[in-house]
């Protein structure tokens, strides 16, 4: 049996833990905030995340997936409000298992609280924040939240999961360890909540979109997303430049705020009588990617989810990358001669795989706010599905491959979608965007062959 420290109890933290106390371990948790079972987190200050097949697939791995099932919306596509305010619905894969599920941070990381509540192996500790670590002789440093006394707690092995903005990373920095690169994206988001509609009888819970679709309102430069929640809302999130002609800096009065969802978002303009108000109160968030090389300290202490490697919001992928994470460390910890061993051959098969993501969620974002837009993206999706039932395992989308198939790393998925996306250019090249002919299928044949699929 070892002995786990993990800073961070959020979702990755905690799962964690789930994964090590079924292994027999002995886990100790530190988290800054309060304790979820009895406080309600702050609107407005985390993305609605979106949770797929790699998320599901490590949930299922710990044996908690049947609690967060009733947490989960399903969402088979997305629903894109254009600028005449009509709507057009494009599904994300081929059938009804092909989708991805609204979750509440909020709930989900409440369910995984509890579940590893129930565990005599896993110690949690809430308000207790991490303020430095030694590496070298793994003395962890906090301080209590409520008193602001400060302490230290002697560790074995330090997992840190404590995010983008990790205290642990920053100590391996300063001790030489780690090498950080931190790209700040030039956009900024902030969330707003379209609550439930009432119905004719006064009656709330009625949703004021189509529930089962990941909304959005694509602009070219900026964009609006909308997640349903299991109480009937929205979160909706605005992402645009900070700067700029058309920013959040330029939505600098009441008046400008209206204006700018009247002109550019009508139909979720009437759906927010409330939006000055909620503009003001919440948070203008940032974003960005934050490279890491050098994941670990000599078997004692290992970066784990957005410690490691924090991705951009745009292909719905950070919650499942950093549950992904913890499946194969878990996989690797038990096959391992020793810690060291398993964090060495963790940064090793992770790392090509997060760099691939956090590229691939950059341009996600590009497409979202703009390609999807034009009427040869729909054309261009429903030529990649008719490829991908024409010739199944061969052919198979990027987004589907990096969503529903957690078999496919995602820097095959990367290397695969950059094929696929040649192929596709010279099908429509020879062929233009109509179905597929019998001509056009011999061609794609071998086209898929020469490329080695």
């Amino acid at each position: 049996m070892r002995r786990f420290t993990i800073v961070g109890a959020g979702p990755v933290g905690t799962l964690m833990a789930l994964l090590l106390a079924r292994r027999g371990h002995a886990i100790q948790m530190f988290e800054r905030r309060s304790d979820p079972r009895t406080t309600r987190a702050t609107r407005g200050r985390s993305i609605n995340l979106a949770l797929a097949a790699r998320g599901t697939a490590a949930l299922q791995q710990a044996g908690v997936l049947t609690r967060v099932v009733p947490q989960m919306i399903t969402m088979p596509g997305r629903m894109v409000h254009d600028g005449q305010q009509h709507l057009q619905f494009l599904p994300y894969g081929q059938n009804e298992r092909e989708v991805i599920y609204a979750v509440s941070r909020e709930h989900l990381n409440r369910v995984l609280i509890e579940a590893a509540a129930e565990q005599p192996a896993i110690e949690m500790n809430f308000e207790q924040r991490c303020i430095d670590l030694d590496p070298n002789t793994g003395m962890l440093h906090l301080r209590d939240e409520r008193s602001g006394a400060q302490h230290q707690v002697e560790t074995q092995i330090v997992l840190a999961a404590d995010g983008a903005g990790s205290r642990v990373r920053a100590a391996l920095q300063r001790a030489q360890l780690s090498r950080v690169s931190d790209a700040p994206l030039e956009h900024d988001y902030k969330e707003l909540l379209i609550r439930a509609r009432q119905d004719d009888r006064g009656q709330h819970g009625h949703y004021a979109f189509e529930p089962h679709a990941l909304h959005i309102w694509p602009r070219g430069g900026f964009m609006l997303i909308a997640l349903p929640n299991l109480d009937g809302e929205f979160t909706a999130t605005l992402f645009m430049a900070r700067n700029g002609v058309v920013s959040f800096d330029s939505l600098d009065s009441d008046h400008a705020i209206q204006t700018f969802f009247e002109r550019e978002f009508p139909d979720a303009a009437r759906a927010l009588p409330d939006l000055v108000l909620q503009f003001a109160q919440h948070p203008q968030a940032r974003l960005g990617t934050i490279t890491c090389e050098g994941w670990s300290a000599a078997g004692r202490v290992l970066l784990l989810g957005d410690a490691a490697h924090a991705i951009v919001p745009f292909h719905g992928q950070g919650l499942n990358c950093g549950f992904e994470d913890c499946g194969i460390l878990d996989r690797l910890l038990a096959a391992a001669a020793d810690t060291e061993q398993a964090f060495a051959a963790f940064e090793r098969e992770r790392f090509p795989d997060t760099s691939a993501i956090a590229t691939m969620a950059l341009e996600n974002y590009e497409e979202m706010r703009d390609a999807v837009r034009s009427p040869q993206f729909a054309q261009r999706k429903t030529l990649a599905a008719q490829l991908e039932r024409q010739f199944p395992g061969r052919f198979i989308p990027r987004y589907s491959m990096v969503t529903f198939h957690p078999e496919i790393p995602y820097a095959q998925a990367q290397r695969r979608g950059e094929q696929q996306e040649r192929i596709l250019d010279g099908l429509i090249s020879q062929f233009g965007l109509a179905a597929l002919s019998n001509t056009a299928i011999g061609v794609a044949d071998q086209m898929l062959r020469q490329a080695g699929l």
